[in-house]
């Protein structure tokens, strides 16, 4: 069906950067929304940034000023870039995709997550 792979993440200072990537794979048809969440240690998942094909972007107030958020349409992929990266930011992020697909004759449509990558901003 479809499938979500990330790349990125990792060990960042305070105040420093890091670009997530991923991609989307598969017999798709379209894919609707793509962006991000992410989940902290004892909290629940959270938007952090998603855009529809259209470029209608959707963020949290507390990445807006500091993460960028861009598609390839084309080659169903999305990135984030983030600076200034801060201790909460903290998190296990987690790919997203609302996605029409074909199965068999039929076209379908649901939500794909990735497995995660590790975001980890300390000194």
């Amino acid at each position: 069906q479809v499938q979500l792979v990330e790349s990125g993440g990792g060990l960042v200072q305070p105040g420093g950067s890091l670009r997530l990537s991923c991609a989307a794979s598969g017999s798709i048809s379209s894919v609707h929304v793509m962006g991000w969440y992410r989940q902290a240690p004892g909290k629940e998942r959270e938007l952090v940034a998603t855009l529809t094909s259209g470029g209608s972007r959707n963020a949290a107030d507390s990445v807006e000023d500091r993460f960028t958020i861009s598609r390839d349409n084309a080659r169903n992929t999305v990135s984030l870039q983030m600076n200034s990266l801060k201790s909460e930011d903290t998190a296990v992020y987690y790919c997203y995709a609302d996605v029409s697909y074909y199965n068999g004759p039929y076209s379908r449509r649901g939500d794909y997550w990735g497995q995660g990558t590790q975001v980890t901003v300390s000194s």
